[in-house]
């Protein structure tokens, strides 16, 4: 949605399926979340679909991670070990924290804003 031109143009499901070659099913489950986290827009009936509004520029893609797929998905242990810290580490902790930690600041400091305006940050 980030590529069209003009921020508040409506796109429907089938259209931004087509363009990301994903299932329709899938990406509407998708789209709803986002938009009942007013993450993105929607306006519903025949000429309705999603956008992204001006309220919805500051964004991040950590949000939209984070919206999908839990607030855990990029804290919890890589393994899935229900114990892993810094104080009790899984074998892999310490080579993948810093890795982590960095996707997360990446992620936190991308705002769907800037991907309209063409800065990503």
């Amino acid at each position: 949605m980030t590529a069209q031109e003009g921020r508040e143009k409506n796109m429907g499901v089938k259209e931004i399926a087509d363009a990301l070659q994903v299932p329709q099913q899938f990406l509407a489950k998708i789209l709803q979340q986002l938009s009942r986290h007013s993450l993105i827009s929607s306006v519903k009936g025949p000429h309705g679909g999603f956008y992204i509004s001006e309220a919805n520029s500051n964004v991040t893609l950590l949000d939209i991670v984070e919206c999908i797929d839990g607030k855990g998905a990029l804290t919890s242990c890589i393994l899935g070990m229900p114990t892993c810290s810094s104080k009790l580490p899984c074998p892999l902790h310490h080579h993948f924290y810093g890795s982590r930690e960095g996707l997360k600041a990446t992620l936190s400091a991308c705002s769907i804003g800037g991907m309209l305006d063409g800065k990503g940050y």
